[in-house]
């Protein structure tokens, strides 16, 4: 009996106990203030959810938005320079971003180049590589990358000359021929084909699958127009396509074969024409020298700066930089919204001379 009377009133006791713990004012205030505490928490988790949320849309946003890539094997010469800018323009006015890249002739930096544009979501490539056995390489990146790419000037090509992506550039032939054939009459106003002591000099870049056209069209034109030239006469200098380069393959013709006194001089391009007009200047045979270029932004800049009896580069076959910068993005733009484009789109040329250089070439004879 005392037993269960100890236990009622151990019972009571606990019972009194609690109910003056859940009556106490101290322990409801912090339940309030845990619970105020629990409702901040979730506000600012949702205010961070709510800017994490906008960050992906503007990534979302920022991934969508146009990044074209131009990786150029020469980036620093005048051509590039001038297809670049036009890129340039084409894209900004399609409301993108340009990213201009010079690969300085290095094949190492030139796959850099693609590898960052790769790394950094780029919508297209635009690019001239400086090496072509390099092609399927540089196509299979792209394809993996599910980046389109577009060649401009020297073709992405395997070993047989198949292009493995659009191309756009020069009527490389066509514009060869049209320089022999300004040559070959040049020879004929002034009978200098039976002319033992004229020589007609090639530039010529044997390992650029678009610039051998030039040269053979240039030979095919001008032999077919004046069969009566010795073929004898006829050399060729093979070049790297920068100035300094065609400077010293010229300048070994022109000391090897002091018989020729007056040189005719054509090439596979402007560069390689300027380091011949040098060359002749060296040996003091300018004079009576020929030399027909090939892009006319370099022979417009002797125009310019010496008049046309200030220097022997007398013509040039004139495609602007503007008209392959342009057409490539262009070309890249349709793969990019999924449309059908052409495997080749080629610029065509006229030649210009110091007295219309100005009124054909326009804004680029400045």
């Amino acid at each position: 009996m005392m037993k269960k009377v100890v236990a009622m009133m151990l019972a009571l006791t606990l019972s009194a106990g609690m109910l003056a713990g859940c009556s106490s004012g101290e322990t409801p205030a912090a339940t309030d203030d845990a619970a105020a505490t629990e409702t901040e928490d979730t506000a600012a988790t949702d205010d961070a959810a709510a800017e994490d949320d906008a960050a992906a849309e503007d990534t979302a946003a920022a991934s969508g938005d146009l990044l074209v890539y131009g990786i150029y094997k020469a980036g620093d010469q005048t051509w590039f320079l001038d297809e670049g800018d036009a890129a340039k323009a084409a894209v900004e006015a399609a409301g993108g971003e340009f990213v201009y890249v010079d690969a300085k002739m290095n094949p190492e930096e030139y796959l850099k180049a693609i590898d960052n544009a790769i790394a950094n979501n780029a919508s297209g490539i635009v690019t001239c590589t400086p090496d072509q056995t390099m092609s399927q390489a540089v196509v299979s990146k792209c394809e993996e990358a599910g980046i389109p790419v577009v060649a401009a000037d020297d073709a992405l090509q395997d070993e047989a000359g198949e292009k493995l992506a659009p191309w756009v550039g020069i009527n490389a032939y066509v514009i060869g021929e049209a320089n022999g054939e300004w040559l070959a009459n040049y020879v004929k106003e002034n009978n200098l084909a039976e002319n033992e002591e004229v020589g007609l000099l090639i530039m010529t870049m044997d390992t650029v699958s678009s610039c051998v056209p030039r040269a053979e069209g240039e030979y095919d034109k001008f032999t077919e127009l004046v069969p009566e030239f010795d073929t004898a006469r006829i050399f060729k200098a093979d070049y790297d396509g920068t100035t300094d380069k065609g400077n010293t393959a010229a300048a070994a013709v022109i000391t090897g074969h002091p018989e020729i006194k007056t040189w005719l001089v054509t090439g596979a391009n402007e560069e390689g024409c300027i380091g011949a007009v040098r060359a002749l200047e060296s040996a003091g045979l300018d004079k009576d020298a020929c030399v027909v270029g090939l892009g006319a932004y370099m022979a417009k800049d002797e125009w310019n700066n010496k008049g046309a009896d200030g220097t022997c580069m007398k013509a040039s076959a004139y495609f602007p930089a503007s008209a392959v910068g342009e057409g490539s993005v262009e070309v890249l733009l349709g793969l990019i919204n999924g449309e059908d484009v052409p495997m080749e789109t080629a610029v065509d040329a006229v030649v210009v001379t110091p007295d219309d250089y100005k009124e054909v070439m326009g804004k680029d004879a400045e």
